[in-house]
């Protein structure tokens, strides 16, 4: 397993040479005890413009999602670069919308929502000319308006101020966040009971990590997705050898469209992986495996990923209506146990895409995995793992699940 997950379509590896803007060996000012403790003011529109030592912005505006969390979710994520000759850390990250904040990152918190480009090293700061990622999960309560425009700003403390310009602390702004659209209602790709979201929204997963660089621009197209298995009904992944595929009571499910729509790519004859082991050497265009890419139109796109060999039933052209058997629940690919990896996004591309959110339009809620660790054990014991005993279960309209439900989806 990878860190307890079910394998993403993609996950490469950043490593980007930045060049640090330049200056003389004299800032033009000296540092004191004193200037260490300035800082600027928060923005505002009445703030004159000001030197900042970070740039960044949102790498895709959000479109809000209903999640069973009993919230709204806007996910996004933050590209930031230092771009002075020095190090640069970053205290807290901040949105804000009408006056109001919406969410603040901590210098603790930060730890698992960011990262730098090129390095595996933990923490906030940024060399010199190193730029970096914050992922962001803004959650608006249930009955509380959307904001339509967020600010988003970083504060940011100096190894060495360099005053008038930058005192010790800065707080930098961002350009503001648009928020617009809504998310598509579709139907599940599954029937039955027990499915688990073993790698979806909201929080820190590979699938919100896998950010990739593809034809010189970054795409997030597994900002959504979701990690599909199923537990049977003592609560077990698998039963016997973990490393046959026949030990998976639900390897072969049948994989059913979300919508009507045209089907836009498909690839079948991709071998099956070896439950438990992680595959190596693939090119870029196997990491799906066997799919399919339906249009849903609007501008959404739909990929049923890690299909069955030889199961796909469709070709490209084909017109698919709502509930129509596409293929069957595989492990070819980039995956580690039989699983469907589902997800929409803005393009036909399984990777070269931005992905966008979706909400399904029946389902119940039947329970919640306790923790990453509960999912671990499911990969490595087959089950069943720990459940968290307090979870508002129930039948759910226009959501979409979040990392860990456990759910049935209608017949």
């Amino acid at each position: 397993m990878k860190s307890g997950r079910f394998g993403v379509v993609a996950g490469l590896a950043v490593a980007l040479a930045l060049a640090a803007c330049s200056s003389s060996e004299d800032s033009g000012a000296e540092s004191s005890a004193e200037s260490t403790s300035a800082s600027t003011e928060s923005p505002s529109a009445d703030v004159a413009d000001a030197v900042t030592p970070v740039v960044g912005h949102v790498l895709d505006d959000p479109v809000p999602v209903a999640t069973t969390d009993g919230t709204t979710h806007l996910v996004y994520e933050l590209e930031v670069t230092n771009v002075l000759p020095q190090d640069v850390t970053i205290d807290s990250v901040k949105a804000e919308a009408d006056g109001k904040s919406l969410l603040t990152l901590s210098a603790a918190d930060l730890i698992n929502w960011t990262s730098m480009f090129g390095t595996a090293k933990p923490g906030t700061t940024m060399g010199p000319g190193e730029s970096g990622r914050v992922w962001m999960d803004v959650s608006i309560a249930k009955g509380e308006s959307v904001p339509t425009q967020v600010q988003n700003s970083l504060t940011v403390t100096l190894s060495t101020p360099m005053l008038p310009l930058l005192p010790a602390t800065v707080v930098t702004p961002l350009p503001p966040m648009t928020v617009s659209g809504s998310a598509i209602k579709i139907a599940p790709p599954m029937q039955g009971a027990g499915w688990v979201d073993a790698n979806g929204c909201c929080t820190v997963t590979p699938h919100r990590h896998a950010v990739n660089p593809i034809d010189g621009s970054f795409w997030v197209a597994e900002r959504f997705a979701i990690d599909w298995v199923q537990v049977d009904a003592q609560g077990k992944l698998f039963n016997g050898d973990r490393a046959k595929l026949e030990s998976y009571p639900y390897f072969g499910t049948d994989i059913q469209a979300v919508a009507n729509g045209k089907v836009v790519a498909v690839l079948d004859g991709l071998p099956e992986q070896v439950p438990g082991a992680s595959p190596t050497g693939l090119p870029l265009d196997e990491y799906a495996g066997n799919h399919v890419v339906q249009d849903l139109g609007n501008g959404h796109y739909a990929l049923y990923a890690h299909l069955k060999t030889g199961s796909v039933k469709v070709e490209a052209g084909d017109e698919l209506s709502a509930g129509q058997v596409l293929g069957n629940l595989g492990n070819s690919g980039n995956t580690d146990a039989p699983h469907l990896h589902f997800h929409v996004m803005a393009g036909p591309d399984p990777l070269r895409a931005n992905g966008l959110p979706y909400e399904f339009d029946s389902f119940e809620l039947t329970g919640r995995l306790a923790s990453l660790g509960a999912v671990d054990e499911l990969a490595t014991t087959g089950g069943p793992a720990p459940m968290q005993s307090a979870v508002s279960t129930g039948t759910k309209t226009d959501e979409l699940p979040m990392f860990l439900d456990v759910v049935t989806f209608p017949s």
